[in-house]
Formats: structure tokens, C-alpha cells, sequence
């Protein structure tokens, strides 16, 4: 693409591919999205980049946020990686899936009930449906759940399991994950002693990677935002050739992943950083 400057001369244009992390990303804590990261989310999308959304989100929790950020990129992935739609006029919601990852959690299930009994248990299907035994925080899953009992997730065909344990804090869980030994699928670990278990060699970079590749966009023209755990594998992706950068609340293990740094969500970081472009 080439764009003529104000004294005449050919610029060519490169676009870039940006994923951005949704929540503690664009998103604050509290899901308000500020009038200055909305505003530089459409101006960088309106100079031709693609602003793809990159998040451990069901299907059904992040198109509204499309909506809300005036966003129809190609492609948006969800579930952490395991779950990639395609833009689709014809769709209801303007997008069908694209490229879908599953397992059997049962082994999972059973190995992890023996050292966390008193923990809640969901599995996401490829629909987006949570089917889940135990109590979940209100809007955590979404209107598409479906409460059942433990013996029933076994025999699901899982994009996803969450596993929240309320009563150990962050650093305790991840002992406990860490002592499971859970090395045919990925994991990570999010808020509140939350685990998210996607199938083995899953994550948001193998599918940014994917989309990276449809697309045709050079490694050097990408860059990933995030915060979380789970943003780790798409930010050492990204920082390979391209622009991996943590946002400023982001734990030191999530930091240390990126070859960027900006400020936090509640000092807009996102927009701080999209000025530059």
C-alpha cells in the first residue's frame, strides 16, 4: 500500500497484526474500556493495521467486546487459544469458527479432584458452552453454562477446563499445580487461584501464529499486549522478531516474557502505547 505525504513523496505502507489481551488490556478490572483506548484502537485500526483480539474469553464473552472497541478484524481468538473464529457476513454474530483444538479432560479432571477436592470444575465445548459442578464467581462463564455433576464433564470433548479454588491464594495454587505435573496439556494460572487447561502445545501464540500466517503479515509486523499468565507464550512470540509488550501491572514472570513495557490498564496503557504508531 502506498500513501503520498504532504510534499509529494511515495510512502509505502506495512501493516501490522495486533493482538490485544482483553481483560487488564483493554479492559480495567471493573470492564470499563477508557475513551482514550477506544479512540486509539480506532484510529490504529483506521490506518489499515489489523487489531485482533487474543484472549482466554469464551466465544460468547468476546464479540460483545468487538462491539464495544467498533472492532471486525478477520480473526479473533478465544479460549486461550483453542478456539479461532473467521469473519463471516453470513454468520449470526458475524463470525464462525474458524480452527477448533480439543481433549478429553477427564485424566485432568480426576488427577487434579485428588489434590483440590473442594475446588469448582467447568469444561468449555467447542459451542462455548461451560457445562460446570461447584460455585463460580456471577458472569465468570457467561449465560451459556450449565451446572452438572463431576462425573458428567468426564466424557466431554473439552477446548478448555477451569479449575478456581478460592480458598488457597495465587502462590499456594501454583505449588499445588505445579507438584500435579500436568505435562500433556498447557496450563496457567489467572486471578484468584484461577487454572486455565487448554490441549497440549495450545495457546495464544500457536493460534496468533496461525492467523499470523493466513494473513501474510511478516514476524517483524507483529506485536501482542498483554497482562496474565497466558498472555506469556504470545509474548515471547511476538518478541522473537516483532514487538511483545506487558502492560504495567503485569506479574514480574509476564514482564520478563515481553521486549516492551507499557503503562497499566488504569493508566491507559494500551492508548500510550498505540500513540506511537
Amino acid at each position: 500500500m502506498t500513501d503520498t505525504n504532504a510534499a509529494g513523496a511515495s510512502t509505502t505502507f506495512e501493516r501490522m497484526l495486533i493482538a490485544l489481551d482483553i481483560d487488564g488490556t483493554v479492559l480495567t478490572e471493573d470492564g470499563v474500556i477508557s475513551d482514550a483506548v477506544h479512540s486509539e484502537v480506532r484510529r490504529v485500526r483506521d490506518l489499515g493495521h489489523e487489531v485482533v483480539l487474543a484472549t482466554g474469553r469464551s466465544v460468547s464473552m468476546t464479540l460483545p467486546v468487538l462491539d464495544r472497541l467498533d472492532l471486525t478484524p478477520d480473526y479473533v481468538v478465544c479460549s486461550n487459544g483453542a478456539i479461532t473464529l473467521k469473519r463471516d457476513p453470513d454468520a449470526p454474530m458475524g463470525y464462525s469458527t474458524h480452527h477448533v483444538e480439543t481433549f478429553n479432560p477427564a485424566q485432568v479432571l480426576t488427577t487434579i479432584r485428588a489434590s483440590l477436592e473442594k475446588a469448582s470444575y467447568a469444561v468449555e465445548d467447542d459451542a462455548g458452552l461451560y457445562r460446570y459442578m461447584g460455585e463460580f464467581p456471577d458472569a465468570t462463564l457467561g449465560a451459556s453454562s450449565e451446572r452438572v455433576t463431576f462425573e458428567d464433564l468426564l466424557d466431554l470433548d473439552a477446548t478448555r477446563v477451569v479449575v478456581i479454588s478460592p480458598e488457597h491464594d495465587i502462590e499456594d495454587f501454583l505449588s499445588i499445580v505445579e507438584r500435579m505435573g500436568l505435562h500433556k496439556v498447557s496450563y496457567n494460572v489467572g486471578w484468584t487461584a484461577w487454572l486455565d487447561i487448554a490441549p497440549d502445545g495450545v495457546n495464544k501464540a500457536t493460534a496468533m501464529e496461525r492467523v499470523r500466517a493466513s494473513l501474510d503479515i511478516p514476524r517483524s509486523r507483529v506485536m501482542a499486549v498483554g497482562d496474565g499468565r497466558n498472555d506469556i507464550d504470545m509474548l515471547e512470540w511476538a518478541s522473537e522478531q516483532g514487538r511483545g509488550v506487558s502492560m504495567g501491572q503485569a506479574p514480574d514472570v509476564v514482564t520478563e516474557a515481553a521486549n516492551e513495557a507499557t503503562l497499566s490498564d488504569l493508566e491507559d496503557g494500551v492508548a500510550v502505547l498505540f500513540r506511537g504508531l
